[in-house]
């Protein structure tokens, strides 16, 4: 799967980052950023800057993952979005996989 998530500073995202890829929870991530963003939120439109979290990991690590990010983003109500991955390399779907198994 590929999961993002967006903080408002680099700094927040770089902390989100190796939380989650030391836990074992995604194989790997790019930071993204800063890239603009206009939205809805409370009831306002609004826009600003924000650093994006790109990720990967496996359905069976989602849970977990979802729940790290909820736990420890900077924002009450962060946007969490999951796809799945339809098609990829063998090798690099094989890296994922070993990279989020959860250690014996």
């Amino acid at each position: 799967m590929q999961v993002s998530t967006a903080t408002p500073e680099r700094r927040q995202t770089v902390e989100l980052d190796k939380g989650v890829v030391e836990g074992r929870l995604a194989a790997g991530s790019q930071i993204i950023g800063p890239v603009g963003s206009v939205f809805w939120h409370l009831g306002e439109f609004g826009e600003g800057e924000e650093w994006r979290l790109l990720l990967t990991t496996t359905s069976d690590r989602y849970p977990e993952l979802e729940k790290y990010l909820l736990e420890k983003h900077p924002w009450d109500n962060p946007e969490v979005i999951a796809v799945p991955i339809a098609h990829g390399a063998l090798r690099c779907l094989q890296w994922i996989e070993d990279s989020v198994a959860p250690e014996s």
